[in-house]
């Protein structure tokens, strides 16, 4: 049974970091449940405001449904009553109307809906989409607005005027005149999130249009540099941000801009450089080089950043 109704999770959600946690897998590419679970409840105790299981960064787009359902219940079982999990809904219609039916059933408080499967949308395919995913569940439904899923203002506020349990819209586009007209219109009704990839690089310009929050992978790895950096944007800390996004963020993308497809592999490199390796990434994605680790590690600690070393709690059985 959830804890929060929709605008609850909404009212709680758009004041605090949030985070996408990376899905452990062993060396064979299994999903590795012991990994995981210590990641997740590293991740819960850190101090963001939700975690989003089996999203972005969580490889969600490589999980079969059944791993997508393993991977939500074991996020709920380690963070349920210390942080709100939110699931993610991802491929055909039929396919995000499962997910967010199982993500419901294992106690999720809320869903993420990923842009449909390949195919190109036009708004009244995005409107039918999303309104198949929010009649299928009652728990609240944030949609991601990047690749082939770009809402319209018009379609974001027919949906809000016929889903209560539309809460969110997350953005990775950075159309400043797009957003702003969703926002607008939207107003209130909604919360708005960044989604754009390294986040904290738009953090301060995002928040001036009323994205009051975003995802951060790096909070990962060094979850106390990330809730510094958010801390700094809520009180406009220009001087603040431009000296962490020099310290180490900017550095940081120059390493993830070396390959395609860094984005993801850069987090679990991260993981990896301070000591909780959660595995390889699945294909079509790659590891980081050795160089690269060595590279991202390097940085870490001439930002003075790694996280405090501490023993992993024992995770839930």
């Amino acid at each position: 049974m959830p804890q929060y109704t929709p605008q609850e999770l909404a009212t709680h959600l758009k004041d605090g970091l949030l985070s996408f946690p990376v899905t452990a897998f062993t060396a064979d590419l299994r999903v590795d449940e012991q990994a995981y679970r210590e990641h997740l409840h590293w991740q819960a105790r850190q101090g963001a405001a939700g975690l989003f299981a089996a999203g972005g960064t969580g490889e969600g787009f490589s999980l079969s449904p059944e791993e997508n359902t393993q991977v939500i219940t074991m996020a709920v079982q380690e963070a349920s009553g210390v942080i709100p999990v939110l699931g993610s809904a991802g491929g055909s219609t039929h396919q995000a109307v499962q997910n967010a039916k199982a993500a419901e059933a294992a106690g999720c408080e809320g869903l993420l809906l990923l842009p449909p499967y390949l195919t190109e949308c036009d708004q009244t395919g995005l409107m039918a989409h999303v309104d198949a995913v929010c009649s299928a569940t009652s728990i609240g439904v944030i949609v991601y607005n990047r690749g082939n899923a770009i809402y319209s203002a018009e379609t974001v506020a027919r949906l809000a005027e016929k889903h209560p349990n539309f809460i969110g819209f997350k953005d990775a586009t950075g159309d400043i005149e797009a957003v702003t007209r969703v926002v607008a219109t939207a107003g209130d009704r909604l919360f708005y999130l960044g989604g754009l990839p390294t986040a904290e690089t738009f953090a301060l310009p995002m928040l001036q249009l009323g994205m009051s929050t975003y995802s951060s992978a790096m909070y990962n790895f060094v979850p106390e540099f990330a809730l510094e950096f958010y801390a700094d944007v809520r009180r406009l800390d220009r001087t603040a941000v431009t000296e962490k996004l020099n310290r180490f963020v900017l550095p940081y993308l120059e390493i993830r801009d070396r390959v395609k497809g860094y984005g993801v592999s850069i987090v679990k490199g991260g993981l990896k450089a301070v000591g909780r390796d959660a595995g390889p990434v699945r294909p079509p994605l790659q590891d980081l080089t050795a160089v690269d680790i060595q590279d991202l590690s390097a940085l870490i600690d001439a930002a003075g950043i790694r996280p405090r070393a501490e023993s992993a709690a024992p995770a839930a059985v």
